[in-house]
């Protein structure tokens, strides 16, 4: 894993990985790279093929960090895994509905949904 301030809590349920973000706002460009570093390195270090991103404790997230989660859901595509979003509050919702994002990415209501026939 990266080097650095842990930004995520990453727990193992059954064979799924589930990343908790630990920051309340993902707006900092040098807190978003750590983000996506730890993230991608679950991928590419850990290959680890079933995630879930739980924003449970997310109430802010910048258009870069949309950024680092497009790219993870590539890299875990490309490695034949499978990304899974849950939890995200309305307001950070609406704007995955407005750029499409929505379209994209499986999100479920909460991490039990997510979890259900991984």
């Amino acid at each position: 894993m990266s080097t650095g301030t842990r930004r995520l809590d990453i727990e193992e349920i059954n064979d799924v990985t589930v990343v908790k973000f630990v920051d309340k706002k993902i707006l900092d460009e040098g807190n978003i790279q750590i983000i996506g570093n730890q993230l991608f390195g679950l991928v590419d270090e850990d290959h680890r093929g079933k995630i879930v991103l739980d924003f449970s404790n997310v109430e802010y997230l910048s258009s870069a960090a949309l950024g680092k989660l497009i790219t993870m859901d590539k890299k875990v595509k490309a490695a034949k895994g499978k990304l899974r979003l849950c939890t995200i509050r309305a307001d950070i919702l609406e704007v995955f509905k407005i750029t499409r994002l929505d379209k994209l990415f499986t999100i479920f209501p909460n991490q039990e949904k997510a979890l259900e026939g991984f």
